[in-house]
């Protein structure tokens, strides 16, 4: 993979567009999906700039889930016979069916390598060790994690198959330098270590990554692990049909996407059509390095804001300020004001007496009803009341609820 961070624009565009040519040359006579979404009728496909991507159609995760369901058990995204094909992992399924997406040796590599870039952004070498702290089921993330250290050479120890004060031991044990896990689970392992009169800041932890869920760039969810943790800490955002596609650098101002390996658009979500700088929109993305399971113009769900070009880190590359602000889906509408889960996160994280919380919902008419549930001290909850209404002008019911009572998660937490 090349070395991106001091490529120009020009330089990225002209690479995107001349591999998104060769990658379209080799799948269309092959992939019977995207030769039926792109050449049906008289529909034919010419792309001689980036802008003639617009031209083509999105690809939709429905789209993908009901091929599967047509033609079980991999659908027809498949460009190779399924013999050339080594991996097969597949979504959380927590919308649906899970999606299963096969990769093979050369798409598997391309993986590797676009978190080879995740490491490096974070600074992370092969004089690191690197501990991955989830169970290696058929979620992609990390996988492909422990491949991407693999190849920067550094010390990989999985972590599966263990409790969290297992796992915090052989965390102290093996002398890690960095941790891969979700942020709710860096918080629930600092929260056992804690119990246990664990000092996790003693550890040789000095980087923490994360990925599956916003939290690594909400400020307050991010100082709360740097603190518990005496580390810096860096976000990831990827998606099992898409690949390992954003990195945090060391400004910790968002996530960029890796345009050297991914084609970036953000769009209004109800037009369609591009955003300006600073506005939000639906995160549109097309993979360059997976043309046995491609995704071309894949909508995303996730919300972002446009943060231009122009990191104070020297990279050219789309800058997600904020990282991924949430599911668009995932909006909800308390008495007129467009809430994410998101930012009550980072209003509930400002407080470090709060262990864990869970958002209930209820429907009144057209609009919803929030209220929260939160592991907090009782005198606390006017506190938090308070700052809720600070940033949302909206009066949010909190209740107290006693220590250890609300679940924890080793992957996405799910809290609404």
């Amino acid at each position: 993979m090349p070395q991106w961070d001091t490529a120009s624009r020009s330089l990225i565009e002209a690479s995107q567009l001349a591999r998104l040519q060769l990658g379209l040359t080799r799948i269309l006579p092959r992939n019977r999906f995207y030769e039926q979404k792109m050449l049906s009728g008289d529909r034919t496909v010419t792309i001689t700039r980036l802008s003639d991507l617009a031209h083509l159609p999105f690809t939709m995760k429905r789209e993908l889930a009901a091929s599967q369901e047509m033609y079980p058990p991999f659908g027809t995204n498949l460009t190779y016979p399924v013999s050339d094909y080594i991996r097969l992992h597949q979504t959380s399924g927590t919308t649906g069916q899970p999606l299963k997406v096969l990769d093979t040796p050369e798409s598997w590599d391309w993986w590797a390598d676009c978190w080879r870039t995740v490491y490096r952004a974070a600074g992370v070498g092969r004089d690191d060790v690197v501990f991955l702290a989830f169970g290696f089921g058929p979620f992609i993330g990390f996988w492909s994690a422990y491949e991407g250290a693999k190849l920067l050479g550094a010390l990989t120890v999985p972590g599966g198959g263990m409790d969290s004060l297992q796992r915090l031991r052989l965390i102290q044990e093996s002398g890690a330098t960095v941790l891969v896990c979700t942020p709710s689970y860096a918080l629930r392992l600092a929260e056992v270590a804690q119990e246990h009169g664990i000092d996790v800041g003693t550890f040789n932890v000095r980087v923490t990554i994360h990925a599956g869920e916003p939290g690594a760039s909400i400020p307050a969810t991010r100082a709360r692990i740097e603190e518990a943790w005496d580390a810096k800490t860096y976000d990831h955002a990827g998606l099992t049909e898409m690949g390992a596609y954003g990195f945090s650098c060391e400004l910790q101002q968002g996530v960029h996407v890796n345009e050297g390996e991914f084609i970036a658009e953000i769009l209004d979500p109800q037009t369609g059509q591009p955003i300006e700088e600073g506005q939000t929109g639906e995160l549109v993305l097309t993979n360059l390095g997976r043309w046995g399971y491609p995704a071309i113009r894949y909508r995303t769900g996730d919300l972002v804001r446009h943060g231009g070009h122009n990191c104070g880190c020297g990279r050219a590359f789309l800058l997600l300020s904020g990282g991924i602000l949430g599911r668009i889906d995932d909006m909800l509408v308390v008495r007129g004001v467009n809430l994410y889960p998101s930012a009550l996160a980072e209003v509930l994280h400002r407080f470090p007496e709060v262990a864990e919380y869970k958002i209930i919902v209820t429907r009144a008419g057209p609009l919803d009803e929030v209220a929260l549930q939160v592991e907090c001290p009782p005198h606390l909850v006017s506190q938090i009341q308070e700052e809720l209404h600070t940033s949302f002008s909206l009066r949010i019911p909190v209740e107290a609820v006693e220590p250890g009572k609300l679940p924890r998660f080793e992957l996405k937490a799910r809290r609404v």
